[in-house]
């Protein structure tokens, strides 16, 4: 499913002959475009590894009060759509558009990309390197710089490689803020230019460009030093003492929050109230919600049915064939929604017709997509689990099937759990595809919203904005409580 979309830019594009190719490739506008985008997606990814990294090693590491409070903060702003935070921003700020208004959107939506992993690794971090460090006199700082941060750099890599190929495919926050990227061209020339060739070429190098940033990341994984715990199991860590930065840190996690979460609240709320009195709202709304959960539970269902196996084989059975399967499918992640969508509108019409129109098609989409979302979370629960157990399983008798059964399936359990939050939180985001392919008659929560916010409609978006944040809430809950920043017994 990953490499769909790849098979129909290359047929689609080949179709057009390389003079034609040639002559929508080697231009001024994309190479500007490829700069401004690179550049965005490099602006966005530093400021939310500083910013995730930062959030995670105070919430986990340090008595920074109200941690468990800070953490859930942290988290949250996976709920809020780019182009909701988009929207509430262009209707608070005069003039807020351009390239450092896109940036700091989609910094302040994607950094829980980062924080989360991170925050997740810290946590299992190895608390006695760390304690070994500072007897051979190594301060705090420097035992942080040459200990903690290499035990957790396979999560700050994994973080940034998400973050980067989410600004490149997004299309929401750059359309509402006006930076052409290759998104926002790609996008108009689909569905404003009527320029399928110009579209296809731009797709194909977007592509390329997903390549090389894996290849970069792989490189990074290749290098990045991985402990295991050699003893404290189960104990924690020690917390720094943050002493005279105390309160200056709590008002910079109070200042990202009020930013990431007060602006688009505060915006909802005002708009909120003369959404919904409009007559006959409130079942539109419920429609719309109704189609939203269906959609994404199915897309999430189906896409951790693809990723389970592909994240068993990486963490189980490490190989060449692995990296690469695992490394493909990053490729459609980057790729535009609406190349996506037509991609499997191909697909749909010339080899699965019967599912053209139907709700599964989406919830394809939504599996190409999202992925390599579901396939990390299971890789990282199966790495976590021992072999041991399952060759115990083995010795006393039992075949592979019902080891995998009773043993590997429940030890990886959580990290489906969590893949499965994450998919569907997306799922619940996800417009350009959605657009395409939802079947005639379905609207979604993130279609209604689009659809009135085209028109400058905020009042009309605000309910479906709201409850769009809501319902995302909840799996960005599930995912905090993953990472080990809320327990059963905490606040």
């Amino acid at each position: 499913m990953a490499l769909v979309p790849l098979a129909y830019l290359a047929v689609r594009t080949g179709e057009a002959g390389w003079s034609r190719i040639a002559e929508e490739l080697f231009t001024a506008r994309v190479a500007q475009l490829a700069g401004r985008s690179l550049a965005l997606a490099a602006v966005v990814t530093t400021g939310c590894v500083v910013l995730g990294v930062g959030t995670a090693f105070l919430v986990t590491r340090t008595d920074l009060p109200a941690r468990r409070l800070f953490g859930v903060l942290a988290a949250l702003p996976l709920a809020v759509p780019t182009y909701v935070a988009g929207y509430t921003w262009i209707s608070t700020v005069d003039g807020f558009a351009g390239f450092w208004p896109a940036a700091l959107v989609l910094t302040l939506c994607s950094y829980p990309y980062v924080f989360l992993p991170v925050a997740s690794a810290l946590t299992g971090a190895d608390p006695a390197q760390e304690e070994v460090s500072r007897s051979l006199g190594h301060g705090a700082w420097r035992t942080f710089t040459a200990v903690t941060l290499r035990q957790v750099r396979p999560a700050i890599a994994a973080g940034g490689l998400l973050v980067a190929l989410y600004v490149l495919s997004d299309f929401g926050a750059v359309s509402i803020v006006r930076v052409d990227t290759f998104t926002r061209a790609i996008f108009t020339a689909f569905n404003l230019g009527f320029d399928r060739t110009g579209a296809l070429v731009l797709s194909t190098v977007l592509v390329l460009l997903t390549v090389l940033l894996i290849g970069g990341e792989l490189l990074t994984r290749a290098r990045g030093a991985r402990y295991a715990r050699t003893g404290g199991a189960g104990r924690p860590a020690t917390r720094f003492r943050l002493r005279a930065v105390r309160w200056p840190a709590v008002l910079a996690l109070a200042g990202v929050a009020a930013l990431a979460l007060g602006v688009p609240a505060a915006n909802l709320v005002r708009w909120l109230a003369a959404g919904v009195s409009r007559p006959g709202s409130l079942g539109e709304i419920a429609t719309a919600a109704g189609s939203s959960l269906s959609v994404s539970l199915a897309g999430a269902a189906l896409t951790m049915v693809l990723a389970l196996p592909v994240g068993l084989l990486t963490a189980r059975a490490p190989s060449p064939l692995a990296t690469l399967l695992d490394r493909l499918t990053y490729l459609a992640h980057a790729l535009p929604g609406v190349v996506i969508g037509l991609s499997l509108v191909f697909f749909g019409i010339n080899v699965a017709y019967p599912l053209y129109q139907s709700v599964w098609l989406l919830a394809l989409a939504y599996a190409t997509l999202f992925l390599p979302l579901a396939v990390g979370a299971v890789a990282g629960a199966a790495a976590q689990s021992p072999p041991s157990l399952e060759e115990v399983g083995r010795s006393l008798g039992h075949g592979p099937v019902a080891v995998f059964r009773t043993v590997t399936l429940p030890l990886t359990l959580p990290g489906i759990g969590a893949g499965a939050a994450l998919v569907f939180l997306t799922c619940m985001k996800e417009l350009p595809a959605t657009l395409l392919l939802k079947p005639t008659g379905m609207d979604t929560l993130a279609t209604e919203l689009w659809t009135h916010t085209s028109t400058a409609s905020y009042a009309a978006a605000a309910p479906y904005a709201a409850l769009l944040v809501g319902l995302a809430a909840i799996p960005t809950w599930v995912l905090a409580v993953r990472t080990g920043l809320i327990d059963r017994a905490g606040t």
